[in-house]
């Protein structure tokens, strides 16, 4: 504005000086010298570690801080690079702008950091200037991994997990949540015993957090006592072997219960007899006359412990001959039941006898005359119950239905596999056993896996597995019956095969998503252990549109163009985004193609 109204402006210019060791000119600074004869006369690395020696310990895969402390960090990861940045004594008199990985061989054993530091030197000149660390591992086993290494049984802490029952059906369950949470990852040793399962540990305290566990899935009591191994009088260190007793209660899901009439009076008169649906930490209880519930802790069952009327080992099969419904549906403890008068014959007496029961039960919503279902024979059954005989004047019923049945749907797929499976832990079994205790288990096993195709409220707090043998065949599925209930596939947790010409990609998709909002939402897409250079291709059942630059769209296809990996060559790693701007209610898989 100064130049348009015709005002004098006197042009800034920037001075310069000759430095005082070289004789360029340069911008002045405090010290009057160029950078290069700054840098040579002065180096603010000087006093600072260039080379240091960690211990790494390569059983655990963990690094020693001083004086006892092992930290857990994997190669090139920000525990690794905070672990060496504090290794570095006198690092104090600097300040630090920069620290980064320099990529070497994992097998040299050496690891390099390269830091950015600033420092004021000469009359307040700031110098900044870049130098490499090299960190040389020295392998040495950690204390609990060179005990183990030693002596394999030399456990601190044992925890002896046992219930009462005659069958395992909940350590099988108790297994998968173990799996699940990884409550058993610190664990030496797992033993499989009579009634119960042995964990052994290195430390007390992984076997307090184990029993802590188990004490919030079940309803639980615990003991625990101490051995003295060895002391030293002179140091006063005595060492101990700690053993903990874990009882679960006998009482499992589907049992028939009568409860003691001091329970059953604090419950509100629930009963007396009633059925177990559900055990967690909790113990779900449930009058199938009434359809009335409660719900018992460890602590209100150890007070007044009982045990179990009949147990799912003495479920009988009966036909439905007829069902009037009573009550219409209701929602009892997060499930659905419904009174009904049902007309029931058993199975076995068809040819024999036409005996017929009319009871009553809480499965109204689920039978429909010509099925099956499994239940408790009450009218043969020789129960000698001490609780039982409290009750003058109570009449049992004759029979009480507990779930329906599908076993004779199950014929026909008898010996076929299933497209699921299930983990397991690294056990210890007991080769003494017989045949019989082997072909034992195994039934139970696959009872066990009946419930999961059974119950979707059982399987909620297990992970299940795609069974990548399973292959489907048209003419199975047609022949299967619809009414046999299934794991549905939205549930099976598994990795999806991108299969390219030469190289296999495994990855993990999620291209579907529920809400109707017009809001754009980015989809990313990681293919791990990919080739340097891939192309992607998404076919989705239903029309979509996408927002991306960078890749074509032909009606409900989506294809992305080769993209090269940018990352290092042990770290192959691509990702595709893009952005689905509408999309429809109901989930949606894409086939992929690459």
């Amino acid at each position: 504005m100064a130049e348009e109204a015709g005002m004098f402006m006197v042009h800034q210019t920037v001075g310069s000086v000759l430095c005082c060791k070289c004789g360029i000119p340069m911008t002045p600074n405090a010290a009057n010298m160029c950078v290069k004869c700054l840098r040579s006369e002065i180096d603010i690395t000087e006093g600072l570690q260039k080379h240091v020696t960690i211990v790494h310990c390569p059983e655990c895969d963990t690094y020693l801080q001083p004086p006892k402390t092992w930290i857990k960090a994997q190669l090139e990861s920000k525990e690794l690079l905070t672990f060496c940045v504090k290794r570095l004594k006198n690092l104090n008199k600097v300040r630090l702008i920069h620290a980064e990985f320099i990529w070497t061989e994992p097998h040299s054993k050496r690891i390099k950091v390269k830091l950015r530091v600033q420092k004021e030197v000469l009359n307040g000149a700031i110098l900044e200037q870049a130098y490499i660390v090299e960190f040389v591992q020295q392998e040495h086993m950690c204390e609990s991994c060179s005990r183990v290494q030693a002596n394999p049984d030399q456990w601190v802490a044992s925890v002896q997990l046992r219930q009462h029952v005659p069958h395992r059906r909940t350590f099988f369950y108790l297994e998968q949540l173990i799996l699940r949470h990884d409550a058993a990852g610190r664990a030496i040793k797992i033993k499989q015993m009579d009634q119960g399962i042995d964990f052994f540990f290195a430390n007390r305290s992984h076997g307090v957090k184990f029993v802590e566990f188990i004490g919030k899935v079940t309803p639980s009591r615990s003991r625990h006592d101490k051995q003295l191994v060895s002391h030293d009088t002179k140091s006063n260190n005595y060492n101990y072997k700690y053993t903990f007793s874990v009882e679960i209660c006998p009482i499992c899901r589907e049992d028939l219960i009568c409860l003691p009439p001091k329970v059953a009076v604090s419950l509100g008169n629930l009963g007396p007899v009633v059925i177990c649906t559900k055990v967690s930490n909790n113990i779900a209880l449930l009058d199938p006359f009434t359809l009335r519930h409660c719900f018992l802790d460890a602590d209100q069952y150890w007070r007044s412990s009982f045990k179990a009327l009949l147990s799912s080992r003495q479920l009988v099969e009966y036909i439905v001959l007829d069902v009037e419904i009573v009550s219409s549906e209701v929602n009892v403890g997060g499930s659905k039941y419904a009174l009904a008068d049902a007309q029931v014959a058993r199975v076995s007496d068809f040819g024999k006898n036409d005996t017929i029961f009319n009871i009553r039960t809480h499965l109204g919503h689920l039978l429909n005359p010509g099925d099956h279902a499994l239940g408790y024979d009450v009218y043969a059954a020789n129960s000698n119950d001490m609780e039982l005989e409290k009750y003058r004047g109570f009449v049992l019923p004759e029979a009480i239905l507990i779930k329906k049945s599908y076993e004779e749907k199950r014929q026909r797929k008898r010996g076929k596999p299933r497209s699921w499976k299930l983990k397991s832990l690294n056990m210890e079994v007991d080769d003494s056993k017989g045949r019989a205790d082997q072909e034992k288990m195994n039934t139970e096993y696959e009872v066990f896996l009946r419930d999961l195709e059974e119950d979707p409220e059982l399987r909620f707090n297990i992970s299940l597995y795609r069974n990548k043998e399973y292959q489907p065949s048209e003419m199975a599925s047609m022949t299967d019956g619809e009414d046999l209930p299934s794991v549905p596939l939205e549930e099976l947790l598994a990795d999806l095969d991108l299969t390219s010409s030469n190289v296999s990609m495994m990855g993990a998709l999620s291209c579907s998503n529920k809400s109707l909002d017009e809001v754009p939402i980015k989809k990313t897409i990681n293919l791990t252990e990919a080739p340097t250079a891939a192309a992607l291709t998404l076919q989705f059942s239903q029309p979509k549109h996408f927002k991306n630059s960078d890749c074509s769209l032909s009606g409900s296809q989506l294809s992305f163009p080769p993209r090269v990996s940018d990352s290092k060559p042990n770290k192959k790693r691509l990702k595709y985004s893009f952005d689905i701007v509408s999309v429809n209610d109901g989930e949606d898989h894409p086939e992929v193609g690459a």
